[in-house]
């Protein structure tokens, strides 16, 4: 079954090579989608990173596995997650 979440990652999540991480993970589990950061302020300012993402139940579930920890450097302090309807017209994952 076709799965398709966003997904809004804070913490520690830019500058530390986040949205490459989450490109790898997506490629590596055929997940489709794309990956941006939601803020670029001073570093009082929440850092957060969003991704809206489908594919196979079981890719999304090792997927979000992966974000939720993500790469050596970051630190993720809260996951929000929102389901969404698959459209199906996302092809490859991109860093926006």
């Amino acid at each position: 079954m076709r799965v398709a979440r966003r997904y809004v990652i804070s913490g520690r999540v830019q500058g530390v090579g986040f949205r490459f991480f989450t490109e790898a993970a997506a490629s590596r589990e055929g997940v489709h989608g794309w990956v941006r950061n939601l803020t670029d302020g001073p570093v009082e300012a929440v850092e957060a990173v969003e991704v809206v993402a489908e594919g196979d139940a079981e890719a999304m579930e090792r997927f979000e596995r992966s974000i939720r920890q993500g790469p050596r450097g970051a630190r993720v302090d809260h996951v929000e997650v929102d389901v969404t309807v698959p459209d199906g017209r996302a092809v490859g994952f991109t860093i926006k």
